[in-house]
């Protein structure tokens, strides 16, 4: 059999193979095909052929190449149709079947506090200061700590590791550069500044149970005449109530804040109180810092502390649903697990 007729065979055999419905097209291909195909093996042994065989067998392989590639694309093309007859026939529509509820997402759980937070002072006439210009997460030292009454050597500056970028530029560690942005353009003639600053702020925290590198903050501040102590506890009871219940309580402890003076910790009761609670039965628990703004922070940003007094207060909105839904991890408000989140897919729920 000379090789013309050998590669002639092939054809054949490949015509036969592919006859059979549910052959390996594939399987086909590299046997006859591919580079250690029956092809390529007959063409390959051409070396000791007169130049008129060797025309002759290259011709007739590459007639039969071409053939049997054909018969394969038509064997392929005829296997996808049947498979999408059969897919088709497998898949038949029931239009008269009710269709499916789409599902509906929520706002993440802290949003959902957010907002409620925000809510509420907008109610009570504060502004919600969200906007990059005034509230960037990229911040200068100068606003983050030294208008914050914490200079270059102030030992306060240890409490909150920092995650440089330069030596002058920072990501915030807190809301409160929003609060002198904002103040050293308000016009007191209009009447005092009542504002809120929400947002994502950022500490070299080791992330665990109750500590995150990075954390939702929502500070405070209203400065005018005349403000006082009182206005300030009077806010944040109406707050507290707003978010655990209006027969919460809080009380203010006095502690320490560089930029507020005098400074208090505020804690909230664990447990509704009534006129029949006794005090000792109270169980607090501290939710955020507070007090009267520092003089020296009102002289930075442009305003007589004789004429002008002031309050800021910082909450968590990451602490306060932990508190108000029992969530023991803080981590669990990042890892986007649905199982978790889904459970709080109602406002209020």
């Amino acid at each position: 059999m000379t090789l013309a007729e050998e590669l002639k065979g092939f054809l054949k055999e490949a015509e036969g193979q592919l006859s059979q419905p549910d052959v390996d097209v594939e399987a086909v291909r590299v046997a006859f095909l591919g580079k250690k195909g029956k092809i390529t093996g007959v063409l390959k042994s051409m070396k000791d052929l007169s130049v008129d065989e060797k025309k002759e067998v290259g011709q007739v392989g590459n007639q039969v190449r071409t053939a049997i590639q054909e018969k394969i694309e038509e064997k392929k093309a005829e296997q996808e149709a049947k498979a999408l007859e059969e897919k088709l026939a497998s898949e038949t529509l029931d239009v008269t079947l009710p269709g499916s509820k789409p599902k509906i997402g929520s706002a993440h759980v802290l949003q959902q506090i957010m907002d409620e937070i925000e809510a509420h002072f907008l109610g009570l006439g504060y502004q919600i200061i969200d906007d990059p210009t005034d509230s960037p997460e990229v911040e200068t030292d100068e606003y983050n700590f030294e208008r914050e009454n914490l200079p270059k050597d102030h030992p306060a500056r240890d409490m909150q590791d920092t995650f440089y970028i330069t030596p002058e530029i920072l990501l915030r560690t807190q809301t409160s550069p929003v609060q002198s942005r904002v103040l050293e353009k308000h016009d007191f003639s209009k009447g005092p500044l009542k504002m809120i600053a929400p947002g994502k702020v950022y500490r070299r925290d080791t992330d665990d149970a109750t500590h995150s590198h990075q954390f939702h903050q929502v500070e405070g501040l209203v400065v005018g005449k005349n403000i006082t102590m009182a206005d300030l506890k009077g806010t944040l009871l109406s707050i507290m109530q707003e978010l655990f219940g209006e027969k919460h309580q809080i009380r203010l402890r006095p502690s320490y804040f560089p930029f507020t003076e005098p400074s208090v910790e505020v804690d909230v009761s664990w447990d509704e109180v009534t006129p029949d609670t006794k005090p000792e039965d109270i169980k607090w628990i501290e939710v955020l810092g507070a007090g009267m703004t520092h003089p020296n922070v009102l002289k930075m940003d442009g305003l007589d502390p004789e004429e002008y007094t002031a309050f800021a207060f910082g909450l968590g909105p990451d602490r306060f649903a932990m508190l108000k839904y029992g969530v023991e991890d803080i981590r669990q408000f990042y890892l986007n697990d649905v199982r978790f989140l889904d459970q709080f897919n109602e406002r209020g729920n």
